[in-house]
């Protein structure tokens, strides 16, 4: 396993920036968030990419993953959330083929970039749409989505995320089943599965040989704590549990920490984090 850390703590930099700076705490990957203030593909262009190519040459660090998770930047007016939204079970086709084609890109910058993976959360079911439609509109989806990165050599990876469509371990690995291809997998979020309620050791040795990714962060409360994501030490998980149950799986990718909850304190985050977990690295 190799530690990364999301450039969604870094909003307040440019993603170059916020690629050397991650490298200085001594991160061995960097994940790219694809959305405002960094990596929003239809404002992203060739001279973004060259000036994130000339950071990661620079620094010599490796890409973990891409976090396609988000669109905030497709409205203009988008309070200070995650927004999820135009999403693949969005009940008008036009919106879905906007989030494909915006995922799509997240797959282009992950071919290029050399990372493994793109992380796609389901999205929340509107008004007016009944969850099994919902679904029916993600499997669709997922086949335009996987049709274009298995090529290309990119897995995608479903975050699951209480309140969402899919939000939890079980349905995760079911709607990869129905689903049936070998390039998609779960992006295991440790606190998500903390605050919906699961056992995390059980939820990690499920998702064995499906995992693209992970992402770490603490949780207030630890198993149904609140979900707001916390540096490691602030909160009550069980990192002992967390590494000892990704070593006995065999998992050798990264973990990434998310913490976009401290945009005004990134390399305070940054550089905690790294001192409360590298033991285990």
């Amino acid at each position: 396993m190799e530690l990364a850390f999301s450039t969604n703590a870094y909003t307040n930099h440019t993603l170059p920036d916020a690629v050397r700076r991650i490298a200085d705490h001594g991160y061995a990957g960097v994940e790219l968030l694809g959305d405002v203030p960094h990596a929003y593909f239809p404002e992203f262009d060739a001279d973004d990419v060259a000036a994130l190519g000339d950071a990661l040459a620079e620094t010599g660090i490796a890409v973990s993953n891409v976090n396609a998770n988000t669109a905030s930047g497709y409205y203009s007016d988008a309070p200070p959330s995650a927004f999820f939204e135009p999403s693949v079970i969005n009940p008008e086709a036009d919106r879905r083929t906007w989030r494909v084609e915006y995922t799509k890109r997240a797959i282009d910058l992950a071919a290029s970039t050399g990372a493994p993976s793109v992380c796609l959360s389901s999205g929340r079911p509107l008004p007016g749409t009944m969850p099994d439609e919902a679904y029916d509109h993600l499997v669709s989806s997922l086949h335009a989505i996987l049709d274009y990165a298995e090529p290309r050599g990119v897995q995608v990876g479903i975050e699951f995320e209480p309140e969402l469509l899919v939000e939890c371990t079980d349905e995760v690995l079911t709607l990869i089943d129905d689903v049936g291809r070998d390039n998609l997998g779960v992006n295991l979020d440790v606190g998500h599965a903390a605050v919906y309620g699961e056992d995390l050791r059980e939820s990690i040795e499920k998702s064995a040989g499906h995992i693209t990714g992970v992402h770490l962060e603490d949780i207030a409360g630890g198993i149904r704590g609140k979900h707001y994501h916390l540096v490691p030490g602030e909160g009550d998980l069980d990192f002992d549990v967390v590494f000892d149950s990704l070593d006995s799986i065999g998992y050798d990718g990264f973990v990434t920490l998310e913490l976009y909850t401290y945009p005004d304190r990134p390399d305070w985050a940054a550089k905690t984090a790294f001192e409360a977990l590298e033991r285990y690295f």
